[in-house]
C-alpha cells in the first residue's frame, strides 16, 4: 500500500511519543512546574505557601 510522505512521518511521530512511559511523562512535567514555580515573573495566581506545623507547647 503506497502512502503518502506526510502520513508516514505523522505515524512516526505519533510511534515515538506512545513509546514514551507514563511515568516519564509524569516526572518530566512535575520538573517543569517546579522549574516554572521558580519564574518570579511568571504570569497567573502564585501557589499558596505552605503551613508549617506548630509544635505542641511544652507547658
Amino acid at each position: 500500500m503506497k502512502t503518502s510522505v506526510e502520513y508516514d512521518a505523522f505515524t512516526n511521530l505519533v510511534d515515538r511519543v506512545l513509546a514514551v512511559p507514563h511515568s516519564v511523562i509524569q516526572q518530566r512535567v512535575e520538573e517543569h512546574r517546579k522549574q516554572a514555580a521558580l519564574n518570579p515573573n511568571r504570569p497567573g495566581p502564585k501557589p499558596k505557601q505552605k503551613r508549617k506545623a506548630v509544635k505542641p507547647s511544652a507547658s
